[in-house]
């Protein structure tokens, strides 16, 4: 544990050294600094970058203290059930992890076009970000869903981690995905909220809701259904989360919406109405997913089969649902590929 622990400590070390160079040209470039806005002085502008700092590490610090809470109601249950829920949350984050990479590209996109006064560019670049980053994610918890024994199985299965050690983390990794759609959206709609510059505090306000919304379930859920109730309760508050993100970003004139005076404002339903469909065709895709992995004993034929099935039945649905052609896919993933392989966001 020693070793895994160094191993953290000293990749954390090499992020920060790669990153150093760039930071020490920037400190040390003789390019002049941009000029102070008009509309207030210098000093006026320092506590607007200050409270919009603030806002964003306690939105993080909030978000990331549901982790405390799950860990404390679990510490209630028998030796073993923080573990399977560890590990249930760190495989089944990998789908979320990967979707967020397509917001976070395109996330000065939204800052340029907010900068630059043109709030119908930014509008369109979330509601299409929004329904991507859905799909990505929902093709991944499709694949948690329908493969989660054979995941566990192949990855941790050995040593002191038997085979009910692996049943009882695939339950709960399967409850656990349940919320990641959630996950994602919460991910993808506060950047929204940021991305002009501005200290906002609805974010912070109803993260607050969602962790008083998973402690709350979780209490009344861990004394029955144990760690997979305290899943379910993060998957809930998760979701009360992402729902009132996105309501706070309605389209709406300026000040009648939380999000509003943030620059960027969405189509609540029409953003609903395109999720709905995806979601529709993972119910599908994890149906043929646990079918196919069912068919054979080997773990690694039956994940082999199981993503394949997920991926064969979820992707044309999803693609045709969104209305989206073979020719148009194709030339989003060689745009979105250039982008990363370029660092270009226009």
């Amino acid at each position: 544990m020693r070793a895994a622990a160094a191993g953290v400590a000293v990749g954390g070390c090499l992020m920060v050294a790669v990153q150093l160079p760039s930071l020490w040209r920037q400190f040390t470039s003789r390019t002049p600094a941009p000029a102070t806005a008009v509309d207030g002085p210098a000093d006026e502008e320092r506590p607007v970058r200050l409270a919009l700092i603030a806002a964003v590490l306690l939105f993080a610090l909030c978000r990331q203290s549901q982790v405390l809470v799950e860990r404390f109601l679990a510490s209630s249950l028998p030796a073993g059930a923080i573990s399977h829920l560890n590990y249930a949350q760190k495989v089944a984050q990998i789908p979320m992890t990967l979707s967020l990479m397509v917001c976070t590209v395109t996330f000065p996109v939204v800052a340029r076009a907010l900068a630059d006064g043109d709030t119908a560019r930014a509008r369109a670049r979330v509601q299409r970000d929004l329904v991507l980053a859905s799909c990505v994610v929902l093709l991944g918890m499709c694949a948690v869903i329908a493969c989660a024994p054979q995941m566990i199985g192949l990855l941790f299965q050995r040593g002191a981690f038997t085979a009910s050690d692996t049943a009882a983390t695939a339950d709960v990794m399967r409850v656990y995905a349940l919320g990641l759609l959630g996950q994602t959206l919460v991910g993808a709609l506060v950047r929204c909220y940021f991305s002009a510059g501005r200290a906002r505090w609805y974010p912070l306000g109803v993260m607050g809701v969602g962790i008083v919304a998973t402690s709350l379930i979780g209490a009344l859920a861990v004394g029955r259904w144990g760690v997979a109730g305290i899943a379910a309760a993060n998957a809930a508050g998760i979701t009360v989360t992402a729902v009132l993100l996105l309501t706070g970003l309605r389209a709406a004139p300026a000040g009648d919406a939380p999000g509003a005076a943030a620059g960027v404002t969405v189509g609540v339903r029409r953003v609903l109405a395109d999720l709905g469909r995806p979601v529709l065709a993972s119910v599908l895709a994890v149906a043929a997913g646990v079918f196919a992995a069912g068919r054979f004993a080997s773990p690694v034929a039956a994940l082999a089969a199981g993503c394949l099935a997920v991926t064969a039945v979820f992707v044309p649905i999803a693609l045709s649902a969104l209305g989206v052609g073979a020719a148009t896919a194709r030339r989003s993933v060689r745009t979105v590929t250039r982008r990363l392989t370029h660092g270009r966001t226009r």
